[in-house]
């Protein structure tokens, strides 16, 4: 294969998070950084657990374990550094991983699941891989929170 050619398969950023491997679009992910505190505060939700550092820029931690495995990710110092268009600008947020990140091409088959943040699957070494629409796993994220604090409000 050619570079001409590899230019046309595209790109993923394998990763795991709890016990679940998924992926993003390379475009998506800016780079792959160790922080050595993940700085916490006490108003923090089950979607942002807090803020790293990274060159100068305060960088807040969106979790997605409860969104892609039903549980908050245990605790990291490894971060993937995702890019997100919010309102035409671009803004960057970092994401706790476990385990190894992995660039990996390959062509993504459709999902057949009923998932709304998922958009697609990747066979990746006989594993099959969920690909995420990234924005799509956030605002999943951000509902199922909403909905939990106002069943904590009915029910109170």
């Amino acid at each position: 294969m050619n570079a001409e050619n590899n230019n046309l398969v595209p790109s993923f950023v394998v990763f795991q998070v709890g016990t679940r491997r998924i992926a993003l679009r390379r475009e998506e992910v800016a780079e792959l950084i160790a922080s050595p505190q993940l700085f916490a505060f006490p108003h923090t939700t089950p979607m942002i657990s807090g803020v790293v550092l990274r060159r100068g820029r305060i960088l807040p931690v969106l979790d997605l374990g409860p969104a892609v495995c039903g549980a908050p990710s245990r605790s990291t110092r490894f971060f993937l550094v995702v890019e997100r268009n919010i309102s035409g600008a671009i803004e960057k947020c970092a994401i706790p991983v476990q385990g190894a990140c992995e660039l990996v091409s390959g062509i993504m088959f459709p999902h057949t699941d009923i998932v709304d943040f998922v958009v697609g699957r990747l066979d990746f070494n006989g594993e099959q891989v969920d690909v995420l629409d990234l924005e799509k796993a956030i605002a999943m994220n951000a509902a199922n929170y909403d909905e939990r604090i106002l069943a904590t409000e009915v029910l109170s």
